[in-house]
């Protein structure tokens, strides 16, 4: 694969993993499986470990899970609920033990080892003994407070059980830990997964039809949509299950310790064992691929961590992940099915990617109905036709690929598919780029790349109620042209469509008004500059300040922001001497909005850089962020010889080392604690 073949891929992947994540995540819509979700996110990670230049912020392997749904209270999770790396061969799992092996110094032998439930993640606080507080994943830093359904849920404890005293002899913890178990003073956090078994499921769904009800697609729907619902009846009415997986650090030194810990303090815990090497690994995963039928309930791999607490810590995180914790996933499933037709749809950079409509065909938990041909070249290569018989997988796609055509069935009634000669969408010519197999609408205006442009603006803009088929609407009846046309929406245009009332209207349009004045970062993220993400945004804010400074800057000044190199300078000049560009601005000025002026960063610590390693124990790592950006400081995750200071807690791991190596100063936490009281 070429370079521009990479980057066109990787775009490609992430608007479609940032488009069924929103329907699955916040809409509890699974219009493909979470297989093949999981292999298309791992595609994008790989190709993204292979091209870093094309790494950004915005990207769905740097961001995780969806947004909270406005009808439920927002919680801030105390940590984050990040998201976990996914390998799905023997090599790939190697791969890994091999990199931490590098981070860590040496080798890791210890690995707990957890069946991976295919259900709905939840925290759960519990506050001297008593649950207070249940929240969904939500965008991974807030969910969604579910706590009245949770406790409609029996497997979740209501208060905390009591450890007797020779259960917790049993587990040979310390004195300070038992104590604090019998006490259940302070708060702790236990994640988990609400899950329906197999029998519960097939058992609702034979009731749902013989009612005349819409069957669910899998068990994991049923979870989602009962916990995520307004009225608490719904979730009592259905058979919702609980296994925890997860106890926050409260004296603990392993993972293999958090799983009994959680068993005597009352909860169902996820089927686990330790392993003491990685072939032990191997045959965990191996047994449980084979027995996984027999399960109660529906899995899809194991989770793999290291067991020892502070060697977890100090592998840290990459991007959004733990770099000491993976999901080995079993391999993708495969079925046969009939192409009924051929369509093709026009992406946000204009590439048609032809899509066939198949025979509804059913794969681990997804009624499929659309499998990617990706290109013509794709076509040809498969002699695929309208009428095949053609065989589909889930691995590592948008949605479901076609990968072979069975052609003993065919009866000679096939029809060859057309490649269109124009657009389909709004029939301007097509091209076909140099060195790249995809053809292209040379349309910029196009109907579709206009609604994704427009989405994508509505988003920068934190607009509620702007989704794609909204936007697609306001387009088509002539309300829509481009993102700025969205501040010109009037309550007698929108109270006239179909689902629009006069309150709706009213409260859509407020909406929008109450969005005008927008941070310089957000409106430089809103413009869908190629190459341009949420970070590189907010460092190209902080380094001009204004909108004016940035749209006149030279290549050189873009060059000298951090993190910014030859690809960004170059989409940035490029962007800001389009015509196209400069009406657009025009137009945001016309409609009222103000692009707020960022804030130069002030303070004592500015041009300061900080790596924080290791366990703080009086405050989190967040926390310590928090106080040096209040500073004017910068952090960072590596060491490096522009780094000004490590800051070191329990157990610094391999950061220690190399800051020594550099000669870094470092900076113990009370002695970091002080220097910030001090200035």
């Amino acid at each position: 694969m070429s370079k521009i073949e990479a980057k066109e891929r990787i775009e490609a992947l992430k608007k479609a993993i940032d488009h069924y994540r929103y329907l699955y995540h916040v809409k509890d819509i699974s219009e493909i499986s979470d297989e093949a979700n999981d292999s298309l996110k791992h595609e994008l990670y790989k190709l993204e470990q292979e091209y870093p230049e094309f790494v950004t912020s915005d990207s769905p392997t740097q961001r995780i899970g969806g947004d909270p749904l406005p009808e439920f209270s927002k919680v801030k999770h105390r940590a984050k609920m990040l998201s976990i790396e996914d390998v799905f061969s023997w090599d790939e799992f190697l791969s890994w033990t091999e990199r931490i092996k590098k981070v860590e110094g040496h080798s890791i032998t210890d690995f707990y080892c957890m069946t991976k439930v295919d259900g709905l993640a939840v925290s759960l606080i519990y506050r001297n003994g008593v649950l207070e507080t249940a929240a969904t994943r939500g965008d991974g830093a807030i969910g969604e407070e579910v706590t009245k359904n949770i406790k409609t849920i029996e497997t979740i404890p209501l208060h905390l059980r009591v450890p007797e005293v020779d259960e917790l002899k049993s587990l040979h913890l310390s004195r300070e830990l038992e104590e604090k178990l019998i006490s259940q003073k302070g708060l702790i956090e236990v994640r988990g997964e609400i899950y329906v078994t197999k029998k519960d499921f097939e058992t609702m769904n034979a009731k749902r039809k013989a009612q005349g009800d819409e069957i669910f697609a899998n068990p994991r729907n049923i979870a989602a949509g009962s916990i995520r619902q307004l009225d608490p009846k719904i979730a009592a009415s259905r058979p919702l299950r609980f296994l925890g997986w997860s106890l926050e650090d409260i004296g603990q030194k392993t993972q293999e310790k958090s799983m009994e810990i959680l068993h005597v303090l009352g909860f169902q815990t996820a089927p686990g064992t330790l392993a003491k090497s990685e072939e032990e690994v191997k045959k965990f995963f191996t047994k449980l691929q084979t027995t996984r039928r027999e399960i109660l309930f529906w899995i899809d791999g194991t989770v793999v961590r290291v067991n020892d607490f502070s060697e977890f810590m100090n592998l840290g995180v990459v991007g959004k992940t733990p770099r000491g914790l993976i999901a080995w996933k079993f391999p993708p499933e495969q079925a046969t099915t009939i192409v009924k037709e051929v369509e093709w749809f026009v992406g946000r950079t204009g590439k048609l990617t032809p899509v066939a409509n198949v025979e509804p065909v059913f794969i681990a938990g997804t009624t499929v109905q659309h499998a990617t041909l990706h290109n013509p070249d794709e076509i040809e290569r498969l002699d695929v036709k309208i009428g095949d018989t053609v065989i589909l997988t889930k691995a590592g796609d948008v949605i479901p690929k076609i990968i072979g055509v069975v052609k003993d069935l065919r009866t000679g009634k096939e029809k060859e598919v057309v490649v269109p000669k124009k657009c389909p969408v709004c029939e301007s010519a097509l091209e076909k780029k140099e060195g790249v197999v995809d053809i292209y609408c040379t349309n910029r205006n196009c109907f579709s790349m206009e609604r994704e442009r427009i989405l994508h603006a509505a988003r920068a803009f934190e607009i509620d109620g702007l989704g794609e088929r909204t936007i697609e609407t306001f387009i088509e009846k002539g309300l829509l042209t481009h993102a700025p046309d969205l501040f010109r929406l009037r309550e007698d245009d929108i109270r006239q469509l179909e689902g629009y009332g006069n309150l709706s209207a009213k409260n859509l349009v407020e909406e929008i008004n109450s969005k005008k004045n927008i941070s310089l970062a957000l409106f430089i993220q809103g413009l869908s500059i190629p190459n341009v993400g949420e970070e590189t945004a907010r460092d190209l804010a902080l380094a001009f300040g204004t909108l004016e400074a940035l749209r006149t800057a030279t290549k050189d000044e873009f060059l000298a922001v951090r993190d910014v190199g030859e690809v960004v300078a170059d989409s940035l000049i490029s962007y800001f001497s389009q015509e196209e560009t400069h009406a657009l601005l025009t137009a945001y000025r016309e409609v009222g909005v103000v692009v707020l002026p960022m804030k130069k960063q002030s303070g004592p610590l500015v041009g300061v850089t900080f790596v924080i390693t290791g366990t703080l124990s009086n405050l989190s790592r967040e926390e310590a962020k928090d106080r040096i950006r209040a500073l004017g400081g910068s952090i960072s995750e590596s060491v490096g010889k522009s780094t000004s200071f490590l800051v070191a807690g329990e157990n610094p791991g391999s950061k220690y080392e190399k800051a020594k190596a550099l000669e870094v100063p470092i900076l113990q936490e009370n002695d970091f604690l002080r220097k910030i009281k001090s200035l």
